[in-house]
């Protein structure tokens, strides 16, 4: 390697090696709890391939959260592996900083995966002779990049420290063909670890000769389609040439699953400096010192200076000098700063200070905030942020603090009667399948329903896991329930489970002085809208009555009435005035039903005539629309043919031409600027619009059309909960009425009896009044009002 000329330019597959390192070590953690073993391995590994192959350049490759393209096209794409543990992904979050720390730029792509970055980087520099590449990953997919003299992959063969690198001729003895081939080998033996079925019957063995003896998937299936007798000859099986006739369809889009994509749209430079001249020696000290790696900033100076510094060794390196001193930022000025960088990108939701570091790269806090602050301005977010997020922060931590009351008596009696019946749910599940078996287990259950019993959905449209099973996700279940009455059993089961786990065995044990503090996430959607946590207070089910009966342990204070003010139909109002459709205006403005309105000219009838069956699938037309839902999935929510579906698509738009035309003005105008806006100027950006996959551009072109409308709902809902809260420290009531909830677009307060007549009309009118009369075209944004002992049982005030 040291006689070579060429520069060599490292690209490690980050997630690979995290995960790697995460499995192999064992589970450290700082002082204060916070997980590091995957961090430290990939410290140790990174000085490892330093000191091993000497590289000139150093970029790191990454996995992003979002589902790829290879998700879109195959829903069971890599569904075999569990859910990364929490400890995992702080630690991948986390990772970017050492990155940062080394000067080591880093390259990712939603819709792509890391292995994509890799495969374009190596495209990329391939008319580079004074390139040579080493991936450094432990996932063998990898070695498919393996080029002569040009491409090598460093792999790790057991735990972190035990690596081989491959060139051809390795891979070529690892296999029994070249690089090029692996994909074709996968397309027929499938790959357990992503879910990528091939064809169901073909082995290593068989697929090897195949390969060896036919080349490529596409000659195979030509020979085969030509010349079956010379695959017999051979000495491939009958049956095996059967199973290979049969699943061409199967091995060819497996293979495309395999392929590593080399044409992923990034733009890949060369890092200008080595990477010794890149690390930055200050923040390598403070980061290790924080994570409590001793050792490691020593290392690393002894790896820049050529010194030997292995772990154990005695490193003659130059002295680190004084120990750093660790940043210590006021947690206020952190969750500001923190949700002006959700303002400026809100696909960053609830960022931490580490997400702060990373996003600017500053060498300090004060710096970050400087860089924030000016991304801030630059995109037109200061208005969105000082008006509607600053003033927001008081209220938010008033919620918390104060809490919900919660009846733990009725929740424990709740408990012992739920646990009944999801035991009765258990033995009559049993009963009607003839044996007993774990009914969380998506395996056991599919084995039950579709082998032992023989369910057939009755739609042709039905998803599959790998091994094209059927799944059992509740959507799917959905599709059998008129074919045997142990899938409303089934659904039922799991309903009662998960609101026990979620809500009624959990809340009790969260209580702090009987009032249940759960956390309200300002910055906790793309959308606008906030989110909870501890527990998820936006999830509790309240069109079913097991839901509705959890709303009933929130109670009031003794002295106190719970009074719950909704928004009603608020989307389809702001839908009204943002598109300016007169007749969708002239709806609300004479406050008419808007369901039966639309069902009326959806189905060209008078409004008296309107059918309940009608009005609801004018509803769920009105929704679904403004959602971007396409003909497939509106014929599935109607539960009618594609037809019918697409005749109430053309004559919905049809009835309102200026709604239609709105939605495509915000598609066209996302697709121009990158981004979307609500009435207040709160933007979305959407990077998958530039995307090049037909797929993922056009659910990013279904999420723009409706992010102005329900970002528009999350303002005005924001605006009205600060309003309200200045309302109540202004007639100084801050001891008599508390804001304690805040659920999609409901507001809920616990208010001292006697002021809630009071309360009642002036947090309706302050609601009412968010949006200008100018601003809605005469559309009035209603807030209805209701009052009582439990969060359940409330009546209607409005």
């Amino acid at each position: 390697m040291a006689e070579t000329k060429q520069k060599i330019l490292v690209l490690l597959d980050t997630h690979a090696i995290l995960h790697r390192a995460y499995h192999a070590l064992p589970e450290f953690a700082t002082s204060k709890g916070e997980p590091t073993g995957a961090l430290y391995g990939l410290a140790t590994m990174l000085l490892k391939i330093i000191a091993d192959l000497k590289p000139d350049y150093i970029v790191a490759c990454y996995d992003l959260p979002q589902p790829t393209y290879r998700h879109e096209v195959y829903e069971a794409y890599k569904s075999g592996r569990k859910k990364a543990d929490d400890e995992l992904v702080v630690q991948i979050k986390r990772s970017s900083e050492i990155f940062d720390a080394f000067g080591i730029p880093r390259y990712s792509l939603a819709g792509f995966e890391a292995d994509d970055m890799l495969g374009s980087i190596t495209e990329q520099m391939k008319k580079d002779p004074s390139i040579r590449i080493i991936i450094a990953s432990g996932d063998m997919d990898t070695l498919q990049l393996v080029e002569q003299g040009r491409v090598l992959v460093y792999t790790l063969k057991k735990g972190i420290s035990d690596t081989i690198l491959y060139d051809e001729k390795g891979v070529k003895e690892r296999f029994g063909f070249g690089p090029l081939l692996i994909p074709d080998y996968k397309g027929l033996r499938g790959d357990p670890s992503d879910n990528i079925i091939g064809i169901s019957g073909i082995g290593e063995k068989t697929a090897t000769e195949l390969i060896t003896q036919f080349g490529t998937l596409e000659e195979i299936y030509k020979k085969l389609k030509k010349d079956k007798e010379a695959f017999l000859k051979a000495g491939i099986k009958e049956r095996m040439v059967k199973l290979l006739e049969e699943g061409e369809e199967e091995a060819l889009f497996s293979k495309m699953l395999a392929t590593i994509r080399r044409d992923a749209p990034i733009e890949f430079h060369v890092p200008e400096k080595n990477w010794k001249e890149a690390v930055d020696f200050e923040k390598t000290d403070a980061l290790f010192k924080t994570l409590e790696f001793r050792t490691l900033g020593a290392r690393v100076r002894s790896a820049v200076h050529g010194v030997s510094g292995g772990e154990g060794e005695n490193n003659s390196a130059p002295a680190a000098g004084a120990e750093p001193v660790v940043e210590v930022v006021d947690p206020l000025e952190i969750k500001k700063i923190a949700l002006a960088l959700w303002v400026i990108d809100s696909n960053r939701t609830d960022p931490t200070q580490e997400d702060i570091m990373s996003y600017t790269g500053a060498g300090n806090f004060t710096e970050a905030r400087e860089m924030i602050f000016a991304e801030l301005k630059k995109r037109a977010g200061e208005s969105v942020y000082n008006t509607i997020e600053l003033p927001l922060i008081p209220v938010v931590e008033s919620m918390e603090a104060r809490g919900v009351k919660i009846d733990a008596e009725y929740l424990k009696e709740l408990s012992k009667k739920y646990h009944v019946v999801l035991a009765g749910l258990e033995q009559n599940i049993w009963k009607q399948a003839g044996q007993e078996f774990n009914i969380n287990s998506p395996k056991q259950l599919g084995e039950i329903l579709f082998e032992k019993m023989g369910l057939k959905p009755l739609t042709k449209h039905i998803k599959k896991t790998a091994g094209g099973k059927q799944s059992t996700k509740e959507s799917e279940l959905e599709k059998l329930r008129e074919v045997h009455p142990i899938i409303d059993e089934i659904l039922q089961y799991r309903e009662f489970q998960k609101l026990l786990s979620t809500y009624i065995d959990t809340i009790p044990e969260k209580l702090v002085d009987g009032r249940l503090h759960a956390r309200f996430i300002q910055a906790g959607t793309t959308t606008g809208r906030m989110a909870s946590s501890e527990p998820n207070l936006q999830n509790i089910p309240i069109r079913s009555e097991l839901g509705r009966a959890i709303r009933k342990a929130f109670v009031a204070e003794k002295g106190f009435k719970l009074v719950a003010f909704d928004y009603s139909q608020i989307e389809l109002r702001i839908a009204a005035f943002l598109s300016e459709d007169k007749d969708f205006l002239e709806i609300f403005r004479e406050g008419r039903d808007v369901h039966t309105e639309v069902a009326a000219k959806v189905f060209n009838i008078p409004a008296g005539e309107v059918t309940s069956d009608q009005r609801s699938k004018a509803k769920t037309i009105n929704f679904g629309i403004l959602y971007g839902m396409g003909i497939t999935s509106l014929q599935q929510n109607l539960k009618t043919t594609r037809a019918e579906a697409q005749k109430f698509y053309d004559d919905y738009f049809a009835a309102f031409p200026t709604l239609a035309q709105y939605m495509d003005n915000v598609k066209g105008m996302a697709q121009h600027l990158g981004y979307t806006e609500t009435l207040f100027g709160r933007r979305r950006y959407f990077e998958g619009l530039k995307s090049h996959i037909p797929f993922i551009k056009a659910a990013a072109e279904r999420t723009a059309i409706n992010a102005p409308i329900q970002g528009t709902e999350a303002d005005i809902v924001k605006i009205a909960m600060a309003r309200i809260f200045d309302y109540i420290r202004a007639e100084k009531l801050e001891e008599k009425v508390y804001p304690i909830l805040q659920v999609h677009d409901e507001l809920v307060y616990e208010v001292e009896e006697k002021t809630v007549a009071k309360v009642l009309k002036d947090i309706k009118k302050i609601m009412e009044s968010v949006v200008t009369s100018e601003q809605s075209k005469g559309v009035v944004c209603v807030a209805e009002a209701a009052v009582g002992d439990t969060w359940e049982g409330m009546e209607d005030q409005s």
